[in-house]
């Protein structure tokens, strides 16, 4: 069964950029905006060394890391090539403005 958790609004998350999220069961969660104020979400730790993709750069669907430019897809985690790997997703919706991440 989905248990849907208010986050904040969607104000609370700056464009292109993200919001952390702690959770005790999954670890830190970054939710992203994108410049048409899409949201996603996912474990805040890039598949390659770790390093917390909240800190990155948001452009378009995608997130850099901060460590070393890793280009990882917002939509499914998945690193892109050349790089190989994948961050967790997690569901995410926007309803009257509140957004909401599935736990």
């Amino acid at each position: 069964m989905s248990n849907w958790i208010p986050i904040g609004t969607l104000d609370d998350i700056p464009r292109l950029g993200a919001r952390l999220v702690k959770s005790a069961a999954h670890g830190d969660i970054a939710v992203f905006r994108t410049a048409d104020d899409e949201v996603f979400a996912l474990r805040d730790q890039c598949p390659h060394k770790g390093g917390p993709l909240s800190q990155g750069l948001v452009f378009g669907k995608s997130v850099a890391c901060p460590l070393h430019g890793w280009t990882i897809c917002l939509e499914d985690g998945i690193a892109l090539a050349p790089d190989q790997g994948c961050a967790s997703k997690f569901s995410v919706k926007v309803e009257a403005g509140q957004v909401l991440l599935e736990t």
